[in-house]
């Protein structure tokens, strides 16, 4: 065998694995014993848990492999209230309520941030109606103030009037101017 055809047979041992790997792993035979076999080697808890596939049933004391067929384990395997998966001292039941108790506490945490968050925008976008009661208030005041101003210089011209201190006044009293 040259080098040439060691290298196309190594080429070929590559696709033949990769192939083997992409189309599924059923379709491959490998040397691991089942997880059945494997998991009924155990004897204690403890040994058993270690293993993500296994599932310990304290009714029998026996590891089973965990049926990933269904989600929870079928009462035909073992009851929930007895399997242990994960830690020994936690049954299956108490997992699974204690899952859904801080599964739903994040659920209820996300969907009350965005409600503060939605209604924080909606706040931010316009003025709030405290700043819009404050400036009506200072736009009446300045519209009184200016009334006022109108008003006093009318009655300031009136007076400037009547003691002839306008000087295109045709009032009888009005200055004579220096000729």
């Amino acid at each position: 065998m040259n080098k040439t055809e060691s290298g196309i047979m190594s080429s070929m041992l590559v696709v033949v694995a990769v192939a083997c790997v992409l189309v599924s792993r059923a379709g491959c035979q490998t040397t691991t014993p089942t997880p059945s076999i494997f998991c009924k080697a155990f004897s204690t808890c403890d040994s058993c848990i270690q293993n993500p596939k296994c599932l310990w049933c304290m009714t029998n004391g026996t590891c089973t492999d965990y049926p990933v067929s269904y989600i929870l384990p079928p009462p035909a395997v073992c009851k929930l209230s007895q399997a242990r998966w994960g830690v020994c001292w936690v049954n299956f039941e108490a997992l699974i309520i204690a899952m859904a108790v801080l599964g739903g506490t994040i659920l209820i945490s996300i969907t009350v941030c965005c409600c503060c968050c939605c209604c924080c925008k909606k706040r931010q976008s316009g003025p709030d109606r405290d700043e819009e009661r404050f400036a009506r208030r200072r736009e009446d005041i300045r519209q009184r103030a200016d009334e006022r101003n109108v008003e006093r210089k009318v009655r300031h011209d009136d007076i400037r009037k009547k003691y002839g201190l306008v000087p295109d006044s045709d009032h009888p009293y009005s200055k004579f101017e220096n000729e």
